[in-house]
This record gives C-alpha cells, sequence and structure tokens, in this order.
C-alpha cells in the first residue's frame, strides 16, 4: 500500500484556486486539490473512491467536480448513484461497496477500509486544527508499518 500526503503551503490555504461551494463559502485548497488529482486519476484510468467526513462534505466536493470546465470532465457520482458501478470517481462518507484503486481521504481520520486500497492519498492543510490532524494520520499509518511519502503541494 502507497501512502502520500499532500502538503499544502500557507498561501494556498487564503486563495483556494476561487472555485466557490456557494457565494458565502470558499472550498477549502485540499478540496480543491482533491479535484485536481481526481482529474489526473481519472485520465491514468484508476478508479477513484474519495471519503469525506459528512454528507455536506461530499455534496461540496461534487459540486465543485462538476464546476470544472467541459473539456476536463472528470465523470463522478455520490456513492449509491449513477450506473451500477460507480463512475470512475465515487465520493462518499460510508465505507464504499465497490473495488477501487484509489483512495482520496477527506476525512479528519484514517477509515477502517484503508487497507482495501493499493493507494492512499491524504493532505495537510495550512490551517492549524486540520494540519493536527493530518499528523496523527501519519503518525497512524507508521504505527501500521507503511512510510508515507509526502509532496509540497504548489
Amino acid at each position: 500500500m502507497q501512502v502520500t500526503f499532500y502538503v499544502l503551503a500557507e498561501q494556498s490555504a487564503a486563495a483556494s484556486t476561487g472555485s466557490q461551494a456557494n457565494e458565502l463559502t470558499p472550498a477549502p485548497a485540499h478540496f480543491a486539490l482533491a479535484c485536481q488529482l481526481c482529474a489526473q486519476l481519472y485520465r491514468a484510468k484508476q478508479r477513484v473512491f474519495v471519503y469525506t467526513a459528512d454528507q455536506q462534505s461530499a455534496e461540496l466536493l461534487d459540486e465543485l467536480l462538476w464546476q470544472f470546465e467541459p473539456d476536463s470532465f472528470v465523470p463522478h457520482n455520490l456513492a449509491g448513484e449513477g450506473p451500477q458501478r460507480g463512475a470512475p470517481v465515487e465520493i462518499g462518507w460510508q465505507a464504499p461497496k465497490t473495488s477501487r484503486q484509489v483512495l482520496i481521504n477527506l476525512a479528519d481520520q484514517v477509515p477502517d477500509f484503508a487497507r482495501r486500497f493499493n493507494q492512499i492519498i491524504e493532505f495537510v492543510p495550512a490551517e492549524p486544527t486540520l494540519k493536527a490532524q493530518a499528523r496523527e494520520r501519519y503518525k497512524q499509518y507508521r504505527q501500521a508499518g507503511i512510510l508515507p511519502e509526502t509532496i509540497t503541494a504548489d
């Protein structure tokens, strides 16, 4: 199993690509990066499950993916919607029902089902509380005998 943590820069926390969930709430920077990674993984023919902490976060990510440019469209659906085996990118706040290669974790804890995936993508947002939660997840992987890779996100 391969685990990669994307470390977000301080300025990306303030300017999160301009995408908006609605007029009042800007999208978190790590959600915007998750969307970009979904697009890359889709083009690489990988099946992805994006795990969120709750239904509201899942719906936010779904909306962000719909806002991509038409030539960058990422076929996706919320868990339980869409085709029988799901779209190439599935978003959910509960354990996935289908097998996929890649897990993008947007929740604050390592999900119990994480070992079912070949590749796990995590984020280290700049916001102090979220950064502390990411450190705890990193420790959990290390305790499980996995040495996560870190990448600085631009």
